[in-house]
């Protein structure tokens, strides 16, 4: 960074969060996309509202016991952070998987900050989980951890105060033992989970909203450039939900969708990816993605998940996880002549892959704009909550294709504005971070 406040604010954020990879990486993205920021609003500055900005309002860090099927007792440890709240509650997922940390709760708390602000909807930032692996576990143990996290949680949370939604591992079975404990413990029945089903006051379109929304976005950002994802060769990582939805969505759009993964390997379908074999596989005999090769005959199965992107395609979707997209693989898209690349997944590629990206002119949307649709329809579900009402799929999706767009023209405009015209990560970092800045100067130092 040539910015001299900037550099020095960086070293500090080094000092304090020493051992944090993931966070540092999330933090100096943003900051060197402030230096413009910076030249022109000097009172941003001198108010220490960037200062503020990378130190988390609190955190909390605790233990959670429970009990495995052979009466075991078992020990996790659970996180949340509650980033920062100066346009709404704190709003953020809960991630249950091995590689939950602090360093990663706070960074996906840090980048939730920005998104949230990007939908135009009034929610805060946060994040939370645990280093809990609910794969291979029976439905009994994953209530009863669920339990026992609430059973901590449920004291820092509320419909006003922070809302927290499902993440990788944290799908509608895990937010409803959760909501059930809350309840249990609180009586109260409040709109303080999203990501509910819909006996109990979630959305429609929710499952859909982070992968669609995806789409959403790179509809957009490819209309700008005079493309289309009409024909386009596609690669979408991951077979989760987001990923799932995602390719429905682009097959919608006229995609070609010809690989996906899971942690072990990916499969390639020259024919196309055929949903409704992959889709019971993965969500309800939950199998690995290898099965559908088993299945279709057409198909292929590789071991490895990060060389799915030595298959060839004009189209990127990262969808699975954190860095899984390193400089090497970005250097073989863009050899393939790759034209786009969008984040499903928070932060899934790493800084020197977004460079290569940027200087080979592939466009590329940032998981902090692209996939904010999870986030977005779960502000919408907030809503519901709050006036005791549903609306229909169709309105949900209308409301969810309007955020989205306008997410895009808003990350578009900033950077043009800055000085950086066609760069969506600076773009979708300044205009996250105006909003949130603009409310932390007017209610003062705080």
């Amino acid at each position: 960074m040539k910015d001299t406040y900037l550099s020095e604010l960086m070293q500090t954020v080094e000092r304090r969060n020493a051992g944090e990879p993931e966070y540092l990486q999330a933090v100096r993205e943003v900051l060197e996309s402030f230096e413009p920021v910076v030249a022109r609003r000097p009172d941003l500055v001198e108010s220490g509202v960037i200062d503020r900005l990378c130190e988390p309002e609190r955190m909390f860090i605790f233990r959670v016991p429970w009990m495995d099927d052979n009466g075991k007792t078992r020990i996790n440890r659970g996180f949340r952070v509650q980033y920062n709240s100066a346009i709404g509650p704190y709003k953020g997922g809960l991630r249950f998987h091995p590689s939950v940390t602090a360093s990663v709760i706070k960074f996906l708390g840090f980048e939730q900050t920005f998104k949230n602000s990007l939908t135009g909807l009034p929610m805060g930032g946060g994040k939370g989980g645990a280093d809990f692996d609910p794969k291979a576990k029976s439905d009994g143990e994953v209530m009863r951890f669920c339990q026992s996290f609430m059973t901590e949680l449920y004291r820092h949370i509320g419909a006003d105060t922070d809302v927290p939604a499902g993440d990788i591992g944290v799908g509608a079975r895990e937010v409803g033992y959760m909501y059930g404990q809350y309840k249990r413990i609180t009586n109260e029945f409040t709109g303080v989970l999203t990501g509910k089903g819909l006996s109990y006051g979630g959305s429609l379109a929710r499952p859909e909203a982070t992968g669609y929304g995806l789409l959403y976005f790179t509809e957009a950002m490819l209309a700008a450039a005079g493309k289309s994802l009409k024909g386009a060769r596609t690669v979408i990582s991951g077979s989760g939900n987001v990923a799932v939805f995602a390719c429905q969505k682009a097959q919608e759009f006229g995609a070609h969708v010809v690989a996906m993964s899971d942690s072990g390997g990916y499969v390639t379908d020259e024919r196309g990816i055929d949903l409704s074999v992959l889709r019971p596989i993965k969500e309800t005999e939950r199998l690995r993605i290898s099965e559908y090769a088993a299945r279709v005959e057409s198909a292929e199965y590789h071991e490895g998940c990060f060389n799915i992107w030595q298959v060839p395609c004009d189209v990127a979707l990262p969808c699975a996880t954190q860095n899984e997209l390193d400089g090497r693989a970005a250097q073989t898209l863009a050899e393939h002549k790759c034209f786009a690349v969008a984040e499903g997944a928070n932060m899934p590629c790493t800084p020197e892959a977004v460079d290569i990206f940027r200087k080979a002119g592939v466009l590329f949307a940032p998981g902090k704009a692209s996939n904010a649709g999870g986030v977005a329809t779960s502000g919408l579900e907030m809503t519901q909550n709050s006036a005791r009402m549903s609306w229909s799929f169709a309105e949900v999706d209308e409301k969810l294709k309007t955020i989205m767009r306008n997410i895009y023209l808003s990350a578009a405009a900033a950077a043009k504005e800055y000085g950086c015209e066609g760069n969506l990560v600076a773009g979708a970092n300044i205009a996250g971070f105006l909003k949130v800045a603009e409310a932390m100067k007017a209610q003062g130092c705080v």
